[in-house]
């Protein structure tokens, strides 16, 4: 058998040269499949789909249009335009939707934004059931959302998410603060006037444990649907009681309504208190100072603190002719804040964007070194207001005397007696 050529391993000086030259296109284009093999490690884009997507799911057209709907979209495209309106590179898109109250609908409106609209985050849902219905979502999609509008504790209690914040205040904190310095200020009995949905439950069974840690009773409680016009048949049940403190555990319209309804029943002529326990600017500007002096309420933000506040209070009532209430500036600083965690993370992807968050503090004219909790709680001071009398208002919206600064430990439910199963699992 004639053996096969042996093939000389010699090659010619410009064979060299040649291979000489390649080598390095070689070790690339291995370096290249190497990575790119079957099991190895991919890298994500930076910013999915080029674009940051961002939703509002408000109530625009109903009871609690006044404080959230308009406002808190104003509130959040300012914080997109201050930004620069590109993070990473990418644009800054907003998406507004009107959930009319219903949870269905803010459920279904998320699930739609988050599986084909490829909305990164949904920065605020108003009222605690459709809050509520977006958190379930935002859960299995592992999204992020956050929240200023609704104030159920449960969102940062016993359904607390590893993707959702609540950011401005919640029902523990107004509870803690506004009962707990009326009753001690002798207003030891109550009666509540309740508006029926979870937000209302939970806000008058925070304000009872308040009330009777601190010596007080309660009587009874009248509960109203969502959007009542007609408070007669409740406030005289609240009249009968003979409670020292009519509580309003509701909002927007329907606290608004109630506290026109009490003046007109002579209710407060009575020697009975009104407790607004949660009361925005805007229903004390619609209440009149009137019928709403004397009022104690608490808030996360007033216009008319310092220097920061008045200055971006000033911008948007230029745009929208009332000033922010603490929801609508609580909006604006958490969007904000949610840029900043992307622009540091380096991507928008949902578990890197939350570490940031939770990583980072924040100071700005909303809150002074506010943290995000493992439970997802912003924490960060709290206040407690007295409506002034129509003779002490200077100008217009001037409707606050500062009662005292409630330092965020002390104003949200502490750790110690949270249900949140990630607090748990922290602390194993």
């Amino acid at each position: 058998m004639t053996p096969m050529p042996r093939i000389s391993q010699q090659r010619s000086p410009q064979t060299r040269r040649r291979y000489a030259r390649l080598a390095p296109c070689a070790a690339v284009l291995a370096a290249a499949l190497a990575w790119s093999g079957p099991g190895a490690a991919q890298s994500a884009p930076a910013i999915s789909d080029d674009i940051v997507r961002l939703g509002l799911i408000l109530d625009m057209s109903g009871v609690y249009a006044d404080v959230t709907g308009k406002g808190s979209a104003t509130a959040a495209q300012m914080a997109i335009d201050d930004f620069g309106g590109t993070v990473l590179g990418k644009k800054i898109d907003l998406l507004v939707a009107d959930h009319q109250n219903k949870a269905d609908i803010a459920a279904a409106r998320a699930r739609e934004w988050y599986d084909t609209q490829k909305v990164d985050a949904v920065m605020d849902v108003a009222g605690s059931a459709p809050a509520l219905a977006v958190l379930e979502v935002a859960r299995e999609k592992k999204k992020i959302v956050v929240f200023s509008g609704p104030g159920t504790e449960r969102i940062t209690n016993d359904l607390c998410s590893p993707y959702s914040v609540h950011y401005t205040y919640d029902t523990w904190s107004l509870a803690n603060t506004t009962a707990r310095a009326i009753v001690d200020r002798g207003g030891k009995s109550w009666y509540f006037l309740t508006a029926d949905y979870a937000f209302g439950h939970t806000l008058q069974a925070s304000a009872t444990d308040v009330v009777k840690a601190r010596g007080g009773t309660v009587l009874g409680a009248a509960r109203h649907p969502l959007g009542s016009s007609d408070f007669a048949s409740y406030l005289l049940q609240a009249q009968s009681s003979r409670a020292q403190v009519v509580g309003l555990a509701n909002a927007g319209g329907d606290t608004v309504n109630a506290i026109k309804a009490a003046s007109e029943f002579g209710l407060t002529q009575g020697g009975q208190k009104m407790a607004g326990l949660l009361l925005y600017i805007n229903d004390i500007h619609a209440i009149g100072l009137d019928a709403a002096s004397g009022l104690m309420l608490t808030e996360a933000f007033y216009w008319d603190m310092n220097d920061q506040t008045r200055a971006w209070s000033q911008r948007y009532y230029d745009k929208l002719k009332k000033m922010p209430n603490m929801s609508q500036a609580g909006t604006y600083s958490s969007v904000m804040h949610y840029l900043k965690a992307v622009q540091a993370a380096g991507t928008d992807a949902p578990d890197a964007v939350m570490k940031q968050m939770k990583a980072m503090p924040i100071n700005d004219f909303f809150a002074a070194n506010g943290r995000i909790r493992e439970d997802g709680r912003m924490v960060h001071d709290m206040y407690l207001f007295e409506v002034k009398k129509p003779s002490e208002s200077k100008r217009p919206w001037d409707y606050y005397h500062l009662v005292a600064t409630v330092p965020g430990d002390e104003a949200f439910m502490p750790l110690s007696k949270s249900t949140c199963p990630l607090v748990k699992t922290a602390a194993k």
